[in-house]
């Protein structure tokens, strides 16, 4: 069995106002998530649901964690072999289903990272990448965690293998 990893977060509202939850419509839905020693997010509710649409939402967050999750395994999946990677992103998204009721749920989420790396001519980039994100893919503590299909469509972008200035 692996080791055991805890995260503690602590998440405080800030949105009471001078009534609280005196009814739906008087309350703020801001609140600040605090980890140790590193800012603090400013947060709210998507704006569908009453947030202030200047901070950041949970759902956001949760598609970024997905992102975050799967880039940090694929940088380190080229690294141990031998890929060089010199830009990353990613514009995911998430779609989530709403009920009548209020309640839903994220149905997917979808990657999509564009990769530049460089390449000595031995690999096929876009197999050894599309490898490469399969394997990050399978890694990611976070995308392993969830109930509902996590997709990766990426782009991958060939730059000339820099040669080093003679000295």
């Amino acid at each position: 069995m692996g080791s055991l990893h805890s995260y503690s977060v602590e998440v405080t509202w800030t949105g009471a106002g001078d009534t609280g939850t005196s009814g739906y419509t008087s309350y703020s839905r801001d609140h600040s998530v605090h980890v140790g020693g590193k800012p603090d997010i400013l947060a709210s509710s998507d704006p569908a649901f009453r947030g202030d649409p200047g901070r950041h939402n949970p759902e956001e967050l949760f598609v970024a964690s997905l992102a975050q999750c799967h880039m940090l395994w694929f940088l380190h999946m080229a690294a141990a072999a031998g890929v060089v990677v010199t830009a990353y992103e990613d514009r995911a998204v998430g779609t989530m289903r709403v009920e009548a009721a209020g309640a839903g749920q994220f149905t997917e989420v979808e990657l999509r990272p564009r990769v530049t790396v460089t390449v000595d001519g031995t690999l096929d980039p876009a197999s050894t990448v599309a490898d490469l994100h399969a394997r990050a893919h399978d890694h990611c503590f976070i995308s392993r965690s969830v109930n509902f299909p996590v997709h990766v469509s990426p782009v991958v972008h060939v730059a000339a293998a820099r040669t080093p200035r003679p000295a």
